[in-house]
């Protein structure tokens, strides 16, 4: 089979291009079989196999289709049996007992035990783990195989651990003397890594030994990254990729009347972020801070920029469909009095910032920068847009630069989207939260199994990240992908992530 690699798409798209021809896609007989081609932007030069580093689109495929997790999401976006084929926990919520499947192997042939899933976990403890994770496994005390069954014992109660082993960050790993090789290719999900180049292509072949037999319909898929949104437009309308992710909302209408595409419209918890750090001056100033977030225009964020495919955010990180979403607190607006009321506050008649944006942060990033500058400008407020390169902003901007454009997606539990983003020692606390009342909170939650009293916390939670917080969060996003019509899947999808939580790989097909 010849694959279509990046100099192969090129030349592809110079012919289609010169002919004005739109080649035709020959249509699989039955639901297994087929050779699925993705479009996809979200790649860099800098991505690796190592899952302690995912933080793209691009390294999310391998965790979610090349790796499997003890629980995993499914459709439905409900937790349920991955290689853990059941679970028990403690009612305090400091034990958690994981009974491992038994008969899957990994794609190198070795058969899963206890012994891999043990260390695998253990690759998140410690001072010198890289882990993201390493903030949440803090208050592991052992971890240990018994047969069959792993347990897992914390010093405190942590009722989201469950939903931290169904994060990318968890695949399972084989381990080899006592040691995980991060890097390694081989998984026991439902395709095996053929190839990985960075920032380029992935080619997946489908795994004929895989444990569940209802998963991985494509005999093989691959990977093009295309980072142009008009050059991955003209992909998917050309017939060159069967499907593309992140659809220029710009040219979405005109996509939508091309015979022979769909394009789909996701409601998601997703959402895009202007982030301060604010140990760092000017925005260790709550006054600073509250200033710049009444000088965001959100209403036209959303209609220009999202053209009304998501919903406006308020500065914190549930969205307005998450059962534990606060409705009492007043939504923030643009006002430049109130804006030039804060920046008087902090001594000032004028700032001057730079916020460093690339449309890898958010589709959009950029042009929303812009806008941003324009209404920030009314309250005194100079925003200076500096345009980053799209190819390493997640490794060389976000978590490096103090104010900077950035997307989160909707994580397992609100838990995790409080203690991933503004606990003091978590690796993608990028607005360097050190707010003692919001550590506190977050950490009584974790220990309280009632969801309603649990619930009550999250809602102050969110208070004091609204009004205190480094996040300005304008607006909440769709997703939208386009597929071509002999591209199907079933009636839902998961929302965590673009393309089916990036499962389309396993659960759709052609028909």
């Amino acid at each position: 089979m010849q694959y279509l690699n990046r100099r192969r798409f090129m030349q592809l798209s110079a012919a289609v291009a010169a002919s004005g021809f739109a080649p035709g896609f020959a249509r699989a007989e039955g639901k297994r079989g087929g050779h699925l081609r993705v479009g996809l932007a979200g790649g860099s030069s800098q991505d690796t196999l190592d899952q302690l580093t995912y933080v793209s689109d691009a390294t999310w495929i391998f965790s979610s289709n090349v790796r499997n997790n003890l629980v995993e999401i499914d459709e439905l976006n409900q937790q349920v049996p991955g290689l853990a084929e059941r679970w028990e926990v403690s009612p305090d919520a400091t034990r958690f007992s994981f009974f491992i499947r038994k008969g899957v192997t990994f794609h190198s042939g070795k058969t899963l035990t206890a012994d891999d899933v043990v260390a695998s976990l253990n690759i998140h403890r410690g001072e010198t783990s890289q882990s993201p994770a390493k903030e949440e496994m803090r208050d592991v005390v052992d971890i240990k195989a018994d047969g069959s069954r792993v347990d897992v014992t914390f010093s405190t109660p942590n009722i989201d651990f469950l939903s931290l082993v169904t994060t990318f960050n968890f695949g399972i790993l084989p381990v080899a003397d006592g040691k995980i090789d991060r890097l390694t290719k081989d998984g026991t999900g439902p395709y095996m890594l053929e190839s990985f180049e960075p920032g380029q292509s992935i080619i997946l072949k489908r795994n004929p030994n895989y444990w569940k037999p209802e998963a991985g319909f494509f005999d093989t898929a691959e990977v093009t990254f295309i980072e142009d949104d008009a050059a991955r437009m003209n992909a998917i309308r050309t017939g060159l990729v069967d499907v593309v992710n992140k659809v220029d909302l710009k040219t979405a209408s005109v996509l939508k009347r091309v015979k022979g595409i769909r394009v789909e419209d996701i409601k998601t918890e997703q959402f895009n972020s202007f982030a301060m750090m604010i140990d760092t001056a000017p925005f260790n100033d709550n006054n600073i801070r509250l200033a710049l977030k009444y000088g965001v225009n959100r209403e036209e964020l959303v209609k220009k920029i999202l053209l009304g495919y998501g919903s406006i955010g308020n500065d914190h990180p549930v969205g307005v469909t998450n059962k534990f979403f606060n409705s009492q607190i007043q939504q923030t607006e643009f006002d430049a009095d109130k804006a030039k009321y804060y920046l008087k506050q902090a001594g000032l008649t004028r700032l001057d910032v730079s916020l460093s944006a690339s449309d890898a942060g958010f589709p959009g990033a950029v042009g929303s920068s812009s806008l941003y500058q324009s209404s920030a400008a009314a309250a005194g407020i100079n925003i200076n847009v500096v345009r980053e390169p799209n190819d390493g902003f997640y490794e060389n901007v976000w978590l490096k630069k103090p104010f900077a454009t950035v997307f989160w997606g909707k994580l397992a539990s609100v838990g995790l989207q409080f203690s991933q983003a503004y606990l003091p020692g978590a690796t993608w606390n990028e607005t360097h939260c050190n707010l003692p009342q919001v550590t506190e909170l977050i950490r009584t939650a974790r220990g309280i199994v009632d969801e309603t009293k649990r619930g009550e916390i999250y809602h102050e939670l969110q208070s004091v990240i609204h009004e205190q917080g480094g996040s300005i969060i304008p607006m909440f996003t769709n997703f939208v992908w386009a597929v071509r019509d002999n591209v199907q899947h079933g009636p839902n999808l998961q929302n965590d992530l673009t393309l089916d939580g990036l499962k389309c790989f396993q659960r759709w097909w052609f028909a």
